[in-house]
């Protein structure tokens, strides 16, 4: 069993990194002249496409839900996708993306209540000093630097945080019934069909098709930030309680802060150094136990 929750939070950290590198798919994206919207909408068919594909040859059977289950699916599809996203694109607009990106890691929190009220997973100090490390290492890492900001702008970063924070507690429901391939196909056809009236999806091809290196953009986002971390942290989170596996995620700002420092040239402060120590240090604490059960 340690072995199985040691692969599981092997999975949850590599599915933070592809989130982390998502800023080097997503700024080309934008450069190219998609909005946040089409973006959001190409990672969706990307994933949606490719699973139902892997779904059609590896197993079919793994494609049939009931009915009476479609709330959980339309639960990650629209609350966990489209609302979290819409909600964390307009924050970014309010405000900077930094402030936006500290709302956004309050996920872990509405995840440690909710599943204490749902699963009845356990509060515990360590996972509440992991849980401060991480969300204090998140602000240092951020550049966070104080100032006012708008009761709208507040709200809609909360909201990101809680749309972040519903994957872990709709996914949980749905993999003790289904795959977790079933999860994330049907998460991901529930945003891309949704998603459709909203965006100029005939706008988007044309980018697409007439940019050759906005295309292979689209195609890594779709595969390394998008199919890939969600097949990761979808597995890992059938062995590992959905709270801890929403701080074990506090390393998507880690890598996200190390992709700007190699790629982008982005200058390391002293700060930023702290806060990447400050979140290195939460994921250790949290994986203390296991070692300690194992003895």
């Amino acid at each position: 069993m340690g072995e199985k929750n040691g692969l599981s939070v092997a999975l949850i950290l590599v599915a933070a990194s592809g989130w982390g590198v998502i800023g080097l798919f997503s700024r080309p994206l934008s450069a190219a002249g998609l909005d946040a919207m089409q973006i959001t909408y190409v990672r969706s068919v990307l994933v949606a496409v490719g699973m139902g594909l892997l779904l059609l040859i590896k197993d079919r059977k793994l494609l049939r839900i009931e009915l009476r289950d479609g709330w959980m699916f339309l639960g990650t599809g629209l609350v966990s996708i489209i609302f979290f996203n819409v909600c964390y694109f307009t924050t970014i607009q309010m405000t900077t993306l930094s402030v936006a990106s500290i709302l956004l890691y309050t996920a872990p929190c509405f995840v440690m209540c909710m599943s204490a009220i749902f699963f009845k997973e356990p509060v515990t100090a360590r996972k509440l000093a992991a849980l401060a490390l991480a969300f204090g290492g998140c602000i240092l890492v951020s550049g966070f630097a104080g100032g006012q900001i708008s009761l709208k702008a507040l709200l809609t970063g909360i909201g990101s945080g809680l749309g972040y924070a519903s994957y872990s507690i709709f996914g949980k429901v749905a993999l003790k019934k289904y795959h977790s391939f079933t999860l994330i196909f049907y998460t991901f056809l529930v945003s891309t069909v949704c998603l459709s009236p909203f965006v100029h999806v005939p706008q988007a091809n044309a980018v697409l098709a007439g940019d050759r290196g906005a295309a292979l953009c689209a195609l890594g986002l779709g595969v390394v930030s998008t199919f890939m971390p969600y097949v990761c942290y979808t597995t890992g989170l059938e062995k590992v309680e959905a709270g801890r596996a929403s701080v074990l995620a506090f390393a998507e700002p880690l890598v996200a802060t190390l992709a700007g420092i190699i790629v982008f040239h982005e200058p390391l402060g002293i700060k930023n150094a702290l806060g990447i120590g400050l979140i290195f240090c939460a994921i250790v604490l949290l994986n203390v136990p296991a070692r300690e059960k194992k003895r």
